[in-house]
């Protein structure tokens, strides 16, 4: 199964590119302190809004600082962002959707209506209302982006549930008299993590995504802290004689989250048995 999956991911070319992407992005983002030619806090108000040259790739921002050490610390701003986030979508959606599928009956009924009210409401615009509430901060915009983003893991891990409590495994276990929790968390949970992995991959790009914006609209990653949306929000300010601040952090940005979408859907492409040979 193993060779079978990464013999159908890698070839794929643009699943390889898209987690080529990735692993550039991690790279840089672990090795943003010694990569990094300056300080991207470094104020130089003898060097305000320079264009790109020898010493300065990306050219500077308004405060003189180097955008290119800047947008390398934003990397691992936007991989915390969409880790943490995600990471508490699957925590809490995992969770809920072992629940609501093992169980069914009421149970279900209780928390899909849930998922349904919370589907009713735009996400961003939930997301806008909440940090404008909070004070605006990284770890808000973490914990904001991932309690509104669990509704899609639960629908998939109730869907895995209801297929797979009635394998013969599972009723081996229930024979043997596992206790409920051992069954959901060590024999059926497990086995419904495939799909779960894919939508990881897929939420990743959009906390991201969702993070850029807050900031670009200045209540996400708060200055002097680099993150790609406040640069962009530079941008935004001085469109007509510094084009650096909008391309450099918009092309992150965009080739980012296509990796990432590229990553997810090879993935899925690779772990779906209608597509075998």
């Amino acid at each position: 199964m193993k060779s079978d999956f990464w013999y159908r991911f890698l070839k794929n070319k643009m699943a390889v590119a898209g987690a080529v992407v990735v692993i550039l992005l991690f790279v840089v983002s672990f090795l943003s302190p010694f990569i990094s030619p300056y300080d991207p806090n470094e104020i130089d108000l003898t060097n305000v809004l320079s264009s790109p040259s020898e010493d300065h790739l990306f050219g500077t921002d308004q405060l003189g600082r180097d955008v290119m050490s800047r947008m390398i610390w934003g990397a691992g701003i936007s991989l915390k962002v969409g880790f943490v986030a995600t990471g508490i979508a699957i925590f809490v959606g995992a969770i809920l959707g072992a629940i609501a599928g093992y169980y069914g009956r009421w149970v279900d009924a209780v928390i899909m209506r849930f998922v349904d009210i919370m589907l009713c409401f735009p996400s961003f615009f939930l997301i806008l209302a909440v940090i404008a509430i909070l004070e605006p901060s990284i770890w808000n915009i973490m914990i904001v982006i991932g309690l509104t983003g669990w509704m899609g893991i639960t629908r998939l891990v109730r869907a895995d549930f209801i297929s797979l409590k009635e394998r013969d495994f599972v009723q081996a276990a229930r024979g043997i008299g596992a206790s409920d929790f051992r069954i959901i968390f060590r024999h059926i949970l497990p086995n419904a993590m495939a799909s779960v992995l894919v939508a990881a991959t897929l939420g990743v790009a959009g906390a991201i995504l969702t993070e850029s914006a807050l900031s670009f609209l200045g209540i996400g990653v708060q200055p002097p802290t680099p993150s790609w949306g406040n640069i962009l929000t530079a941008g935004k300010d001085n469109i007509d004689i510094a084009w650096w601040l909008s391309l450099y952090p918009g092309l992150a940005i965009l080739i980012t989250v296509l990796g990432y979408n590229l990553l997810g859907e090879g993935i899925r492409d690779s772990l779906d048995p209608r597509l075998r040979e």
